[in-house]
This record gives C-alpha cells, sequence and structure tokens, in this order.
C-alpha cells in the first residue's frame, strides 16, 4: 500500500532541486535547506520559479516519482514522469472499456453517484455542526432535491443525461454552499462557483485544494497501472488527466470542500491572506498556500473505516484503495465499481 505523505511541495519562489546520491537536495540561493531521500517520494510539486537539475529529473523518471510544474497560484503546467508503469492487459481493458458507450454510462454513473451522495453528507454535516447558523430548511430542502438526483441516476445509461443530471445537482449543492460558511467575515461569502480565474476568496481556495487532490488522485492511478488520461466522465483532451477528474468528482466535497469550509470557520485563513489583481483575480500569499498545503497532509492522517472494503486506513490512502478497485472493476473482477460516499 502506497505511503500517504509521499508528495514534496517546493512553493518558496527560486528554489533549485538537484540529486545527491538518493537523495532530492532543496537549496535557496545556493544555501541547502534540506534534503530528502528520493525512495520516500511518490511525487514532486514545483509551484511558480523552481527549477530542477536534469540529473533529478532523470532519476525521478527512472524511480516513478511524477514532477509536476504549476504556476505560483496552482494552475497547471506540466507533468514530467518516467516509462508507463502497470499492465497493458489492463490499461488495454480500460481502452476498450472507455470506447464502449455503455460501460462508459455506467463508470460516469457511479463518478457522480458517489459525488453527490457526498455532497448531501457536507451539507448534513453543516446542519448537525451549525443548525443555530443556517437556513434548516433551506439545507433540508437542497438535502431532498440532492437525494432525488441520485434516485433518478440509479437506472440512466445516457451519457448525456448523466452529465445532465450532474449539473442540475452542483447548481443545488453551490447553491446553498454559502450556508455552510459561518465566518462573519463579508470577503467570504460565496455567490456560486467560477474560476480561471476565481474572482472570490471561496473558489480560490476550493481550486487550489481541487488541484493538490487531483495530483494525488493522478499518482494513485498510475500506481495502479492505469492511465489517468483516459477517462469516463470527463471526454478525452491532450493533456488533460481526464480518469482523475472523474475520480475527483468522489472527493471533490468529502476532502477539498470541508476542508475549505474548516478553515474559513475556524479562522485559520482570513480575508488579507488573498490579494486581488486589477483584472478582478484573486490570489493566494504564498503564506497562505503553504498554510493550505500543511492542513491538506494533516487531513490526509486522519483515519477513517473505508465504508465498501470496511477496513481503517488514513484519508490519504482512499484514492488508492479506489484506483484499486476501479482496477479490478476493469479486469472483470468485480460486478460493479463502488464509488466512494461517506456515510
Amino acid at each position: 500500500m502506497k505511503k500517504h505523505l509521499n508528495t514534496l511541495f517546493v512553493t518558496t519562489q527560486g528554489a533549485y532541486l538537484s540529486k545527491e546520491g538518493e537523495c532530492a537536495v532543496i537549496k535557496i540561493d545556493r544555501v541547502e535547506k534540506t534534503r530528502i531521500p528520493l525512495h520516500m517520494l511518490n511525487g514532486i510539486l514545483c509551484f511558480g520559479q523552481v527549477s530542477c537539475s536534469p540529473f533529478l529529473l532523470g532519476y525521478c523518471a527512472e524511480l516513478g516519482i511524477a514532477v509536476t510544474f504549476l504556476t505560483e497560484y496552482g494552475k497547471f503546467l506540466c507533468q514530467m514522469q518516467g516509462p508507463v508503469r502497470g499492465n497493458i492487459l489492463l490499461r488495454r481493458a480500460q481502452y476498450r472499456m472507455a470506447d464502449n458507450y455503455l460501460q462508459t454510462a455506467i463508470l460516469a454513473r457511479s463518478f457522480i453517484i458517489g459525488k453527490i451522495g457526498n455532497a448531501r453528507v457536507t451539507l448534513a454535516r453543516a446542519l448537525r455542526d451549525h443548525p443555530d447558523k443556517v437556513d434548516t430548511a433551506k439545507m433540508k430542502h437542497a438535502q431532498h432535491l440532492l437525494a432525488g438526483c441520485i434516485k433518478r441516476l440509479q437506472e440512466m445509461t445516457d451519457q448525456e443525461q448523466i452529465r445532465g443530471v450532474e449539473g442540475e445537482a452542483a447548481k443545488l449543492y453551490f447553491e446553498v454552499f454559502d450556508e455552510c460558511i459561518t465566518s462573519s467575515d463579508p470577503l467570504f461569502r460565496f455567490s456560486g462557483r467560477n474560476r480561471r480565474p476565481p474572482l472570490d476568496r471561496v473558489n480560490c481556495l476550493i481550486s487550489f485544494l481541487y488541484t493538490l487532490l487531483t495530483h494525488d488522485i493522478r499518482s494513485a492511478l498510475e500506481s495502479c497501472g492505469l492511465d489517468p488520461a483516459a477517462g469516463f466522465l470527463h471526454k478525452d483532451r491532450p493533456g488533460r488527466p481526464s480518469l482523475a477528474l472523474d475520480m475527483l468528482e468522489e472527493f471533490r466535497s468529502f476532502i477539498a470542500d470541508r476542508l475549505a469550509l474548516s478553515l474559513i470557520n475556524r479562522g485559520q485563513v482570513q480575508a488579507k491572506d488573498f490579494t486581488v489583481s486589477e483584472t478582478g483575480a484573486v490570489l493566494m500569499k504564498d503564506d497562505t498556500r503553504k498554510t493550505i498545503i500543511t492542513a491538506y497532509q494533516q487531513r490526509k492522517q486522519e483515519e477513517i473505516e473505508h465504508p465498501f472494503v470496511r477496513e481503517k486506513m488514513p484519508i490519504g490512502l482512499l484514492w488508492h484503495m479506489q484506483a484499486m478497485l476501479l482496477s479490478r472493476y476493469i479486469r472483470g473482477d468485480i460486478d460493479a465499481y463502488p464509488p466512494f460516499v461517506w456515510r
């Protein structure tokens, strides 16, 4: 089983990574700050002006360590990795399934059921924890409608209809998402989803968390031998990890949205931790990114019982377990793919 704290995040601008022996050495202004044994890593995320030596990149490729480059504010740029790992027979089965309209629809449906199920749980948790601060009737109505979306999805096999229900459910969820924010700061109000660039602090925060989560899910899929670019819900597009985005749907609410709400409601991030550009784009400060990454890593250490396999595991291993279950389904070892839905 994979380690769950095996990603190196480099956010300091001007940092330089090189290889010495079996270690990655991080230098800032030519001064060594730390060194990390490479066998402990599964991925390296570089934000902004971060450079890597070709020897380090080559060795990471040899070890199967993905090196991902993002802008300073978390927008994906590119990823460097070595040869594709895993069983060619599994990937061939994945491609055949992705080309089959019915099988694609069935898997897409599973991902969306997981997404909506966890969205309902997030709303229920807000209702339970802050009954005096939320519009109870509004929240319960949204939960009821989301349950109806799941019921309608049960027998759907048309991809466009499935995507239509997904859009409807996302609209219902985000219409009441602001109710989950108990902070009194008016700058943390949420009026709807926006991105590229985010136009408010809440969207900036959850988009950054989605980026971190996508990287981890992509690595989990690759470690099981699956091709993260060949998806079922998200259509193929050069450079897009469609399968990783498929599985991300199951974890958006349970991991990213709930962590964002905790950071805001507990005051761990504040309005002053963000800046607004002349174009209206909201950006987070460097120290804020470090705070969020630390909170994300701590969240991954928390233990829960997986609802399908009934085993306790750190949250950081959930997407590895889901990737394994997806692989088993594609190989025909199990009859259906069980999406992660927290009870």
